[in-house]
């Protein structure tokens, strides 16, 4: 049995990529990203869940590698949008994604929706799926926060230079790792999924 366990994540965003390694802490495992292994692997997102699509990554990862793989959907759901974009988060404003053009359409789509009216969350759901062993983990996080007007901060990606947390006075793009990680719905979601891939792991005798 391999010392550490070689796990292919499911996505072509670096940045996510960096957020879930340093997620998983300290388990015995070994990421590697599905274009260091199968650049030509197709990830199809056309469920109308986030759970749907996290699974559907994860499995067209783990049959076009043959190795165990995680992935994860997430998406930002507006109230006075009716929970939009939700899964078309990544391709709101159309594809190719561009988070330049979906943070505009964003606050054209907001353009009059006053401060107290622009609530919103970040919702993300982690899975894990083993195909050799028939095993699937699946783990939910979310994040509160408020749309700005206008983009503050460099940081981050996707939503979150608009994503203001009232509780900390500064967007979700203003915030450095570490302090990210110790409150998105990513990080809530694979933190989640790391307890559960611990006790799993044990049970393949990986420790």
């Amino acid at each position: 049995m391999s010392e550490r366990l070689k796990i292919v994540v499911a996505s072509r965003n670096a940045h996510k990529v960096t957020e879930i390694a340093s997620l998983l802490g300290d388990l015995p495992v070994q990421l590697v990203t599905i274009d260091a292994v199968a650049p030509d692997a197709e990830l199809r997102e056309d469920e109308n869940t986030f759970e749907g699509n996290a699974l559907a990554k994860a499995h067209q990862a783990a049959r076009a590698t043959g190795l165990v793989a995680i992935a994860d959907d997430s998406g930002l759901e507006v109230d006075a949008l009716g929970g939009e974009p939700g899964v078309w988060s990544a391709r709101y404003a159309g594809l190719p994604s561009n988070d330049a053009r979906n943070n505009e359409k964003l606050l054209q789509t907001l353009v009059g929706v006053p401060k107290e009216s622009r609530t919103a969350r970040y919702q993300c759901c982690a899975v894990f799926v083993d195909l050799e062993n028939q095993e699937s983990l699946v783990r939910f996080g979310s994040c509160e926060g408020q749309i700005l007007e206008k983009a503050q901060g460099e940081g981050g990606f996707g939503y979150d230079p608009l994503f203001f947390l009232p509780q900390l006075g500064k967007t979700m793009a203003q915030i450095d790792l570490a302090e990210k990680n110790s409150l998105s719905h990513r990080a809530a979601a694979f933190k989640s999924l790391a307890e559960a891939m611990k006790v799993y792991l044990k049970t393949r005798n990986i420790a």
